[in-house]
């Protein structure tokens, strides 16, 4: 296959990717497959440390490494109980970049800017994209609420340029993007690049199974990837199926059956034994119930998406999508897709500048 057009911006250079193009951290998906087979297709990927168990996570850093000589980054959470083994790996293994919500404080931040790392947070609001500058951050990425999993309430067309209005720092935009009218947008806009998660879950390489994976082919409505709070009590954009309506119509206690039920290994992960499970049963009905479902739930978050992004029950789990699945009708390779979108952004990108010269439109 040739290759596309070349299209290099200060991101490139930063990341040390060939196109301006990053693969967000996806719990469960995102893995050293995935990661690898993005950078080299000229991209750039972040390994979903948040996700993978602690006794595995250097290997995996490890099997990126064997499979790319490509710069590559990793997620995490300052909440999560390794944060620390994160740290210290990111620093150890020379990755490029680090991606991070709120959480890490000045001196964390410092430690990963002596060794060379670059701190890029993911932000939903123009006051969290200054915070994270202020504290030290190279590279902000503004996800807008078209985004998938948790999200914020503002639109990428708005969030990208207030935020670059904002800050000083190269600002990458995510939320909505999947082909390459969206990379030249968000070029034209002002930003150095485009971040896309549900793009490349629904690739050839991604991890996720086939019969998940063809939910995600099958959504044609934007409006059946909808935004809902019934997780944890913050709004997270996920395709609708029969789990979700069943969660947000049953009452407190019920939400916390049906969680528990859909994670077999509930118990295994948390340590609560069956006398701990209907005490806390018991309490949601004397206290406030929907306060002790709500903990439940968010605890319990991650098991289900595991439920059906890895052991393949769209039925029994929760589905995180961006709207963009919406216009995905096939599933193709890394270096397919990145191809593509390079292509088309340039085309677009020409036709603008001769549209701006000419008066005539390519």
């Amino acid at each position: 296959m040739s290759q596309p057009s070349a299209l290099h911006t200060p991101l490139c250079d930063l990341l040390g990717c060939r196109y301006p193009i990053v693969q967000t951290a996806m719990g469960w998906v995102a893995d050293a497959r995935l990661v690898a087979a993005t950078c080299n297709a000229g991209g750039f990927a972040f390994l979903a440390g948040a996700t993978i168990e602690p006794s595995q996570l250097e290997d995996e850093i490890l099997k990126v490494k064997s499979m790319t000589t490509r710069p590559f980054g990793i997620n995490f959470h300052m909440f999560q109980p390794n944060a620390a083994q994160v740290i210290d790996l990111a620093i150890a293994h020379g990755l490029r970049a680090v991606s991070y919500g709120r959480g890490p404080d000045k001196a964390v931040i410092r430690r990963f800017k002596d060794a060379g790392v670059l701190c890029m947070p993911t932000v939903g609001a123009v006051k969290h994209a200054v915070k994270a500058v202020e504290l030290g951050a190279d590279i902000v990425t503004i996800q807008g609420s078209e985004g998938g999993g948790h999200t914020g309430s503002v639109p990428t067309s708005i969030l990208l340029p207030q935020v670059l209005d904002a800050v000083k720092v190269p600002v990458v935009a995510a939320g909505g993007f999947f082909d390459g009218r969206g990379l030249a947008m968000a070029l034209a806009a002002g930003a150095v690049g485009i971040a896309m998660g549900t793009r490349f879950l629904m690739s050839k390489e991604s991890p996720v199974p086939p019969q998940t994976l063809d939910r995600y082919v099958a959504v044609r409505d934007p409006a059946h990837i909808r935004v809902s709070s019934v997780m944890d009590g913050l709004p997270q954009r996920m395709i609708d199926n029969d789990f979700l309506s069943r969660l947000e119509q049953a009452s407190p206690l019920r939400r916390v059956w049906l969680s528990l039920q859909s994670a077999r290994r509930w118990q295994q992960h948390t340590g609560m034994s069956t006398g701990q499970m209907l005490s806390v049963a018991s309490r949601a009905l004397r206290e406030d119930g929907a306060a002790v479902a709500q903990t439940l739930m968010a605890a319990n978050a991650p098991m289900l998406i595991q439920r059906s992004m890895v052991e393949g029950h769209p039925d029994e789990g929760v589905l995180p999508s961006g709207q963009a699945a919406a216009a995905i009708a096939q599933l193709d390779s890394c270096e397919t897709i990145i191809q593509h979108i390079v292509t088309a952004a340039v085309e677009r990108l020409n036709g603008v500048r001769q549209f701006t010269e000419t008066g005539v439109p390519a």
